[in-house]
């Protein structure tokens, strides 16, 4: 449980929020890359950490993130017209470039010599890497600079994203991408016990070699955050050997999760504010992996479908996500269709906040008790001045981590599994628990 203090640092994002500020030491994520595809194409509005902004690619391909009100009189830059390196507002022309530089105020008169006084937009500094535009909303200052994600090793890698927004607070969608237990309940009409050497992905499910339904988990804190495991009995070979799964928390807000034999997965939960978090599912391989059409169609995530053009989802608390009883009685567990609409029911119907006071926790929830300890001591020691989480000038870069999932015999140590040597030199006096 957690006190109601406690909840709001782990929780709120906006303004200047503890949590918040940790958020803007790491570059976030700010909208997918074929959102803004085109040079001179469409605006997007985007909204994090509670501010409204407009995401653009100027006639160069420069990407730019500006806040979504024009400085003049505070119309919708969204609306605007993109061209000629810049967002001109539709209301009385004036036009800002990516850096937030108001370049031209055509409905201003200046006579004799009097120039006119510069004004700079809001605007924060994009890169581009793993089909995403990532954003600094931190101090310049301390700008750190970017590194690709776990998923972009290199320039070869397949990514298909998922993209939903999701009605409630980050961490408690967080806390559904690393709480092991929940998949062999929640999930399982889709992650399918079965006689495989290890997981493996279908076009309509995933197999695992494990029906044990209370794995046992391990925690280990890191630099990065924490990696831990869930130990379940295998289906073959139970006696000598484990069917060990490992989930990789990288904090503030990104998770690895297990693969299969197709590709591997990553999740991101991006707080839009307080009670809103855009959430992606990635799945990537240097190989045959699945391409974007089929991972939107596995995951009822479709656009035009399953969401809008704003990636809201068509099944919502309103209409019980959709949930179909006759399916539940002819052997689906929940009724409701695809992996990420069964989690999205379980966050939302929690509450726009979780009230962590009233939980009642058990053995399978280690690691979201491990994820609150780790954040919220996060959260205090940038609020006391202290660095922000997995930012030391000599971290482990995020794409030498990996997850990991298989069946190993009894005597192997987890801990060593997945691991890169950068990583290595970080195990000294971090102990498992």
């Amino acid at each position: 449980m957690l006190s109601a203090e406690e909840n709001d640092l782990l929780c709120r994002v906006e303004g200047n929020a503890p949590m918040g500020a940790l958020m803007r030491r790491h570059w976030i994520p700010a909208c997918m890359s074929e959102e803004v595809a085109q040079p001179d194409g469409l605006p997007v509005r985007v909204r994090l950490l509670g501010e409204d902004l407009v995401a653009f690619r100027d006639s160069k391909g420069r990407l730019g993130l500006v806040d979504e009100h024009c400085p003049h009189r505070r119309a919708s830059l969204a609306l605007g017209r993109n061209e000629e390196c810049g967002l001109r507002c539709l209301y009385h022309g004036w036009k800002i470039d990516v850096e937030g530089n108001v370049v031209d105020r055509p409905s201003e008169i200046y006579e004799g010599d009097r120039a006119p006084k510069p004004i700079r937009q809001k605007a924060y500094p994009c890169r581009e890497a793993g089909g995403f535009v990532w954003a600094w909303m931190g101090p310049p200052d301390q700008m750190r600079e970017f590194e690709p994600p776990a998923w972009a090793p290199s320039p070869a890698i397949r990514t298909s994203i998922v993209k939903m927004h999701v009605g409630c607070n980050w961490a408690q969608v967080l806390e559904g991408a690393i709480d092991s237990a929940h998949s062999s309940s929640l999930h399982t009409t889709d992650m399918v016990p079965a006689q495989v050497d290890s997981a493996s992905a279908t076009s309509s499910e995933w197999l695992r070699p494990s029906t044990d339904k209370a794995p046992r988990l391990r925690v280990q804190r890191t630099d990065f955050g924490f990696r831990y495991v869930a130990i379940r009995h295998p289906i073959n070979d139970a006696d000598t050997h484990d069917y060990l799964r490992i989930t990789l928390f990288v904090a503030p807000f990104t998770v690895l999760i297990p693969p299969n034999n197709l590709y591997q997965l990553s999740i991101l939960n991006i707080p839009l504010d307080d009670a809103n978090t855009m959430f992606y599912f990635i799945a990537w391989s240097d190989g045959e992996g699945i391409d974007q059409d089929a991972w939107r169609k596995f995951c009822a995530a479709e656009v035009g479908v399953d969401l809008d053009s704003s990636f809201r989802p068509v099944r919502t608390r309103a209409n019980n996500y959709l949930q179909d009883r006759d399916a539940m009685k002819q052997g689906s567990h929940t009724g409701i269709t695809g992996i990420p609409n069964q989690d999205v029911a379980m966050w939302e119907t929690m509450g726009p906040i979780a009230d962590r006071s009233r939980e009642r926790l058990g053995a399978s929830d280690i690691a979201i008790v491990q994820f609150r300890r780790t954040m919220i001591e996060a959260a205090k020691k940038l609020r006391d001045g202290g660095p922000a989480i997995g930012t030391s000038p000599t971290h482990v870069p995020h794409v030498k981590l990996k997850s990991f999932e298989g069946i190993v015999p009894k005597s192997t140590q987890w801990t060593t599994l997945a691991v890169a040597e950068e990583e290595l030199a970080f195990r000294q006096g971090v102990p498992a628990s």
